[in-house]
């Protein structure tokens, strides 16, 4: 989640970030071409974790900036793109990922060194070289909000391709407030290819959070699949199929969430008390915190719960029990 949250950050913050704090491999931070929307549109960091036992290389797409139109765009379409016996995605974000017009999904490509690359090749090309020098890294694929999406799609393409390295060493994907990505044709087509490659993909999704309940899930449209790990206002963690109120659109909810974001109000200045001052949250998140009493599951999106729940919540004893 750290790198999910870091991935918002300028190219210069993050290489002092990451070789000073993390104390860890700057890779690189990619600003990737849309071909549709014709700029670059998709941002990638790529870290390398060194251990003594192993390595592992962390590749994290960056979300949706509230005040980026080119990540909203991506969002907001929600075309459909389907490959044969895989099933329909989001069209917005394979466009993001790396889709090209007419073409598709091609296994090689030609690079225009006068345009940015697309994120899939990107990624791939430096993954395969550096898992190939080491056989002993591994990869974790992760990202928040828009960010986790292109996370889960960049395996399809991975599947679609056979590029047996990258499967064999991929370990986990990790999202945090990931909308749906497909149909159920496509979900079930990635439980099975997940369950295959022993590949464990987690979905984290924080309390009244609005964007996992996005696009809309009913018999045809998008469908969620991978294990759900819900955590409520108090961090507490829930192992589930689906998050509650999977559609947010309840009449039935509206009370429970209002009163759910009053007390995360009140929340945000005893937290730094009871935890410590590192939970301390500033004015501009109270601000935020105060709009979603008008749209409540709104502020619940922001990296912060999503850093907390990670932190406060009991995700070890998940793990170890898994």
């Amino acid at each position: 989640m750290m790198a999910s949250k870091a991935s918002y950050e300028n190219a210069a913050y993050l290489k002092s970030l990451i070789k000073y704090h993390w104390k860890m491999e700057f890779v690189g931070f990619f600003d990737c071409w849309n071909d549709f929307q014709e700029k670059p549109t998709t941002q990638v960091l790529v870290v390398l974790d060194k251990h003594e036992d192993r390595d592992t290389y962390v590749v994290a797409f960056r979300g949706t900036e509230p005040f980026d139109a080119d990540a909203w765009c991506t969002d907001l379409d929600i075309s459909w793109y389907g490959i044969p016996g895989i099933g329909k995605m989001h069209g917005g974000f394979m466009k993001a990922l790396g889709l090209q017009k007419n073409v598709g999904w091609p296994k090689e490509i030609q690079r225009d060194e006068n345009l940015p690359p697309f994120a899939y090749y990107v990624i791939r090309d430096i993954l395969r070289k550096g898992l190939s020098e080491n056989p002993n890294a591994k990869l974790i694929i992760t990202g928040h909000s828009l960010g986790g999406a292109l996370a889960i799609l960049y395996p399809t393409i991975v599947f679609l391709h056979d590029e047996k390295l990258l499967m064999e060493r991929l370990e986990g994907i990790y999202t945090f407030g990931q909308p749906r990505v497909g149909d159920e044709a496509y979900a079930q087509y990635m439980r099975q290819k997940l369950r295959e490659n022993s590949i464990r993909y987690c979905r984290f999704v924080y309390c009244n959070d609005i964007v996992p309940r996005l696009p809309y899930d009913n018999d045809l449209l998008f469908k969620h699949f991978g294990i759900c790990l819900f955590f409520n206002r108090r961090y507490e963690l829930r192992i589930l199929e689906e998050e509650p109120n999977k559609n947010y659109f309840s009449p039935w909810c509206v009370i429970p969430m209002m009163f759910n974001a009053v007390l995360e109000l009140i929340r945000s200045f005893t937290i730094a008390f009871k935890n410590g001052p590192h939970y301390r949250e500033g004015w501009f998140l109270f601000g935020f915190r105060l709009f979603g009493l008008l749209i409540p599951g709104l502020p619940a999106h922001g990296p912060q719960d999503y850093i907390n729940s990670t932190l406060l919540g009991s995700i070890e004893k998940h793990f170890k029990a898994d």
